[in-house]
């Protein structure tokens, strides 16, 4: 249920932080407006951590959001212009839209709360967030080299071992912007391609390789072996991602599903529909987002497939850390409710 404010949502473009900026608002109890911003070179966001630690705010490090600020003013009369035949240097010109534009931000109550999600929006959240009077700047993931102090909320994920600040909100997974009519539409038209019986339905997950997990035909080979010995009589259903490699997509094409969905073959989505009816879920332990949304949504056991490679990085911590808790290799679901409780606090909602 959304109240009358509006954020400001600054995406960087990828469609993983978007997601969990928009879950944000959501669970804020906002509807957002999406503004795209980047850094203008790696030198510049470089830049930005100096210039962070100096409180100095330079929109002009970044695109997007000096376009944001000067927009409403872009085609409107400018107050102050020179008459008679005298005019304003370009310079003058630009500086009047701005204030122009920040005029015609400062106090709207739809325009108080700013939100970005990794550090191509970190900056610049605080950046939009001096320029507008009264406004609140909130975070998802953790801000490393920033001053953490100066963000007002800061969600962070439990494996990035977060300082204990009264501004950090720890969270356990990724956020979800997903909700009830999201799914409701994701079982439909799964349905629509797949008639079979759904009460025993189990479902794998399968993602790709990173810089911190490995995927071959033999490890696949073993796990989708175990998997079907373990599930006899189960209405067994799969689908691959666009960064599962074609020998190991070739591998599970090959086996007896009851339902399968090739992604190089089909773009469709039926994860919504894996994660509301199946009664188990396998995930490949690098895809995160996935892990998420199965351990928030839906009823089903959820097992994180291990294709980690050895160390202690922050995939790993991720997946140990929601074993431990319960949500996998168990059925506990993931419930942020108190967390953002505290944010709807920090954010002055």
């Amino acid at each position: 249920m959304t109240n009358n404010g509006k954020a400001i949502v600054l995406t960087d473009g990828k469609a993983g932080h978007e997601n969990q900026s928009k879950a944000f608002a959501r669970a804020l109890g906002l509807d957002f407006q999406l503004v795209p911003v980047k850094f203008k070179s790696p030198f510049h966001k470089m830049l930005s951590y100096l210039f962070d630690m100096l409180g100095i705010r330079a929109v002009g490090l970044l695109q997007g959001v000096e376009i944001f600020i000067n927009a409403e003013a872009r085609n409107r009369p400018l107050r102050g212009f020179a008459t008679h035949g005298e005019a304003n240097t370009p310079s003058e010109a630009s500086a009047e839209r701005r204030r122009e534009a920040e005029k015609s931000l400062t106090g709207q109550p739809n325009s108080q709360v700013i939100i970005g999600t990794g550090s191509g929006t970190f900056y610049a959240a605080k950046s939009l967030a001096r320029k507008i009077s009264g406004a609140k700047c909130g975070v998802v993931l953790y801000p490393r080299g920033y001053k953490l102090s100066t963000f007002d909320c800061i969600l962070a994920p439990t494996f990035d071992n977060p300082a204990k600040l009264p501004n950090v909100v720890e969270i356990p997974a990724n956020l979800v912007a997903n909700d009830a009519e999201f799914y409701e539409k994701g079982v439909a038209s799964f349905k629509e391609r797949y008639q079979g019986a759904t009460d025993n339905l189990v479902g794998v997950i399968v993602g790709g390789p990173n810089k911190c997990s490995s995927m071959t035909v033999e490890w696949m080979k073993s796990r989708l072996d175990e998997i079907f010995a373990a599930n006899k009589g189960a209405e067994l259903v799969v689908t691959t991602s666009r960064r599962t490699p074609a020998d190991v997509e070739a591998l599970v094409d090959s086996y007896p599903w009851a339902y399968k969905l090739i992604y190089s073959k089909d773009h469709f989505n039926p994860i919504p529909a894996f994660v509301q009816l199946a009664k188990r879920l396998y995930v490949t332990a690098e895809s995160t987002g996935m892990l998420s949304e199965a351990c928030t949504f839906g009823s089903a056991e959820v097992i994180a497939l291990n294709n980690l490679k050895p160390g202690p990085h922050k995939f790993r911590r991720f997946v140990e850390n929601l074993r431990a808790a319960g949500y996998v290799d168990g059925c506990r679901k993931v419930d942020l409710s108190a967390q953002f409780t505290r944010a709807r606090e920090l954010m002055g909602l």
